[in-house]
């Protein structure tokens, strides 16, 4: 399993990331700063040296399986293309004190709403280009748009969830692939006045944010872009560009000495490329970055194994980085099947929480916190309260008195899943069942490889083996700091990521009306919702909330994290010399 969305650690539920020497980001309010007027060129990084090449290893992760920008929603793929390749209307950049802060990109600011946020302009820069030396049009800019409103092409992107829904007839309109030849009004474009005009269905206050998704960037006009070769090998606006992708191995960037650093306020273009080195051994990984080598003096890890942690922690100094990050693990039991909301409750509490942690190479109480809602520490309007009136921790006897009370013997209910044979998913799925069993279930589990994301089942209605599950999962993190990222995409019927399901008329009219009150409002209304729909529903057990820890290299600078992508901070590293 890998975590989706724009902000987040990567991993299955007991494999993602945390540590010491905590990094800050989004405010505790978690409303997020914008600076609108932010130019080019980025500040300039103290000691910054240009030169050599970075590797970086993401352990127990597959990466992208498609490079194109309108697929972009896996926290990994984002965390690389958006910092190093791909530009779009805005970004996140880091400020000195570790906050994230929205910035204009390719657009000259964070766009021009109008009084009701039903549409907004933006104008691109005139002095932004593809790698070829081209420069970037406005129709560009309009068509890649447009092109995330085509669900059955890219059926895994962000714009299933936003564009589909706030843009204008988004749930008629098809895309440019799939309604081929018919017009489409709601995006619209003046090359002389270098502007993109987006019309919503609904008020939409937070496009600024949306704009900093690569969904929201150019695809070059007629067949170059065309999918799903276009994922191969993409154009890129970026500082670097690819020189060579294997998916689930590697990922090879260089230099693109056609990017313009006057015309980009956050990215920088230090090193001289980078490597990434996906699904990277765990065991393997933490030898090199402790070995103190000539390997490990350029390298950066995504994750540290948990039987390591002491032993980075009291070695690497600064350069072992915890960061936060608005992220949750969660189980989803098939709503249509679990139909009993004390069996889902009963499996909350077999759950063996540090158990599985310790198993994925998590740092319980570091890398995973227990959880209590959908929506993560430090988002506003986050509610405090207990599905079950407590914390869930594990509970075998709570567990079977639930069953009980639903009517089960122990060992009657049978719990149908797949996992990965990847080594640490294996471990987790081991304590899983055990947990699980010792609570008085009986589980099923059905083995995929390695190389394969349970994503491509749970996603995919008429898969065989998905007709056949009542458990999957999903790790999400928020796309900005609001519960608009979190419940809907999650918890709204026919959302793409609802995995559980889940569907409930007077929730999904919740949602609905949420969107159109005063925006001062909306957090504590997705904050009750939040609540609502955890103790009068329980559709999914959140098993965690998510930290990351990143190890950084002796001679790799500017060592640091940013929450708002889950990840490294990608656009200050750079080699430092011997």
């Amino acid at each position: 399993m890998f975590a989706l969305a724009a902000c987040g650690g990567g991993g299955d539920d007991g494999d993602g990331n945390g540590g010491s020497g905590a990094d800050r980001d989004f405010t505790e309010t978690g409303a997020g700063d914008k600076d609108p007027e932010a130019q080019g060129p980025a500040p300039e990084v103290e000691g910054a040296q240009e030169g050599g090449t970075i590797t970086v290893y993401l352990t127990s992760d597959p990466g992208p399986d498609s490079l194109d920008p309108t697929e972009g929603w896996s926290v990994t793929g984002n965390s690389i293309q958006q910092a190093l390749t791909h530009r779009s209307l805005t970004q996140f950049m880091r400020n000195e004190d570790g906050d994230a802060i929205l910035v204009p990109d390719l657009a000259t600011d964070l766009g021009t709403p109008n009084e009701d946020y039903t549409e907004w302009t933006f104008t691109i820069k005139d002095d932004v280009t593809w790698e070829t030396g081209d420069p970037i049009t406005a129709e560009e800019v309009a068509f890649g748009i447009t092109r995330s409103l085509d669900s059955e092409t890219f059926p895994s992107g962000p714009g299933t969830e936003y564009s589909v829904h706030y843009f204008l007839d988004g749930d008629k309109y098809k895309g440019p692939y799939t309604d081929k030849g018919k017009s489409y009004d709601g995006v619209t474009f003046d090359e002389a006045a270098r502007t993109v005009t987006i019309k919503m269905s609904t008020p939409f206050p937070d496009m600024d944010y949306w704009g900093s998704f690569m969904a929201m960037g150019p695809a070059p006009l007629g067949d170059t872009s065309n999918p799903p070769d276009y994922g191969k090998d993409p154009l890129t606006t970026g500082p670097y560009k690819i020189d060579s992708f294997r998916p689930q191995e590697e990922l090879v960037l260089s230099r693109n000495d056609q990017w313009n650093p006057d015309s980009d306020p956050a990215r920088h273009q230090y090193a001289d490329g980078f490597v990434f080195k996906f699904n990277a051994d765990q065991a393997q990984t933490d030898e090199i970055m402790l070995s103190g080598n000539a390997e490990s003096q350029t390298a950066v890890s995504t994750g540290i194994g948990s039987d390591n942690y002491q032993q980075f922690d009291s070695e690497l100094g600064d350069r072992l980085v915890q960061q936060g990050a608005q992220c949750i693990s969660t189980l989803t039991p098939d709503y249509t099947k679990i139909t009993d909301i004390n069996v889902r409750k009963a499996l909350a509490w077999a759950y063996p929480y540090e158990d599985i942690w310790l198993a994925g190479g998590e740092v319980p109480g570091v890398t995973r916190i227990p959880a209590n809602s959908y929506m993560p520490p430090g988002m506003a309007g986050k509610k405090e309260y207990f599905a079950d009136g407590e914390q869930f921790v594990f509970n075998p006897e709570r567990s079977k008195e639930l069953l009980a009370e639903a009517g089960y013997e122990p060992g009657e209910y049978e719990i149908t899943m797949v996992y990965s044979e990847e080594t640490l998913a294996s471990a987790v799925q081991k304590q899983l069942v055990k947990g699980w069993e010792e609570g008085g279930f009986k589980v099923t589990g059905i083995p995929i490889a390695a190389t394969e994301s349970a994503y491509n089942i749970w996603l995919d209605p008429d898969n065989k083996i998905n007709k056949k599950l009542n458990m999957r999962g999903v790790n999400w993190c928020s796309d900005w700091p609001s519960g608009s990222t979190m419940i809907p995409p999650l918890l709204k019927t026919g959302a793409v990521y609802n995995t559980a399901l889940f569907s409930e008329a007077d929730v999904d009219a919740e949602m609905d009306r949420i969107a159109t009150i005063p925006l001062e409002e909306q957090a504590d209304a997705w904050g009750a919702l939040d609540e609502k729909i955890g103790t009068e529903y329980f559709p999914s057990i959140v098993t965690a909330f998510r930290n990351d820890l990143y190890a950084f290299g002796e001679r790799v600078g500017s060592p640091a994290g940013l929450a708002s992508i889950g990840a490294p901070y990608y656009q200050n590293l750079y080699v430092a010399a011997e």
